[in-house]
């Protein structure tokens, strides 16, 4: 049959319920500091003002040249068009149920609540480890940031410095000693 006729089908286009599906909670709101949603919303509107229209014009262009089912160009974008459109979905849905907070105004605090830095004691192996708790879409392990619905993020949540929290692990029951707690200075107004 000519590929002309064909549909074209994506297995993971289906994607209403992709907020829950990408790790938030049943019920939560997607917390999310200010500079990680104006990341985000900077991304989408790339997308939306400069890399959608340019594969649009690609497209467009190499439809133009004729036969399509033999085109690199046309095919390539066709498929880069369905993944920008996909990314603007994702974004646009986490944007819309984004909950910003902002950490500085829990400055000065001794207590963990969302974007608070941390350092802690593991007993495990006595290492200390400073941790930022942030947002799902924002969070990057290789620069100490954890999620806010990651294990250790839950067991430090609420406590204070000094405390001990336990965590379980599939190890075990780890405990972690809560050296100090800090938030980003407020901006000068």
């Amino acid at each position: 049959m000519n590929k002309a006729f064909t549909k074209e089908t994506d297995s993971d286009d289906d994607d209403d319920d992709l907020p829950q599906a990408a790790g938030i909670p049943a019920g939560s709101k997607n917390y999310i500091t200010p500079e990680g949603y104006a990341r985000l919303r900077a991304e989408l509107m790339h997308l939306i003002d400069v890399d959608r229209p340019q594969i649009v014009d690609i497209v467009h262009w190499a439809a133009s040249n004729g036969d399509r089912s033999e085109n690199g160009d046309y095919l390539y974008g066709k498929k880069r068009l369905r993944e920008i459109d996909r990314r603007i979905r994702f974004l646009t849905k986490r944007l819309e149920i984004a909950e910003v907070v902002d950490a500085s105004q829990h400055a000065g605090s001794d207590q963990v609540f969302f974007g608070a830095t941390v350092t802690y004691i593991d007993d495990l192996d006595g290492v200390e480890r400073t941790v930022t708790i942030m947002g799902i879409d924002e969070a990057d392990n290789a620069q100490q940031q954890i999620s806010w619905v990651s294990p250790v993020a839950r067991a430090l949540v609420k406590a204070r410095e000094g405390d001990e929290v336990t965590l379980q692990t599939p190890a075990g029951i780890r405990t972690l000693e809560i050296i100090e707690v800090r938030y980003p200075e407020p901006p000068a107004i």
